[in-house]
């Protein structure tokens, strides 16, 4: 298993139009061979920020298999404008935790708690 991380910078008026958005991105990337499970956070300290964390069986079934489908072009459709500046992602290997789990990460997008 990899697991693929990208802070994703928002601007701030776009949030709650981004979150729309990759609620209806998900299925596009769930549907893809070697997915496994993803999770979209929003920071705390910096709420323009989000982390999306997607792990997959392989490499290549995220940059030959997922980037090369027609989803992915969706994909870029619905969320790719959101971005400013757009994202670096990366690709780690688990060395230490549960990489075996079947059981997804919740899908998060909320509002950061402000107190």
């Amino acid at each position: 298993m990899i697991l693929e991380h990208a802070l994703l910078s928002i601007r701030p008026e776009q949030a709650q139009d981004f979150e729309a958005a990759f609620a209806e991105a998900k299925p596009i990337i769930s549907a893809m061979p070697g997915f496994r499970s993803l999770s979209l956070s929003r920071g705390i300290e910096t709420p323009d920020t989000y982390l999306l964390l997607v792990a997959w069986e392989r490499l290549a079934d995220h940059v030959e298999g997922f980037r090369g489908s027609a989803g992915y072009q969706r994909w870029q459709q619905l969320l790719h404008h959101f971005y400013d500046p757009f994202p670096v992602v990366q690709h780690f290997a688990p060395i230490v935790g549960d990489a075996t789990s079947d059981t997804p990460p919740a899908v998060t997008a909320s509002t950061p708690n402000r107190q």
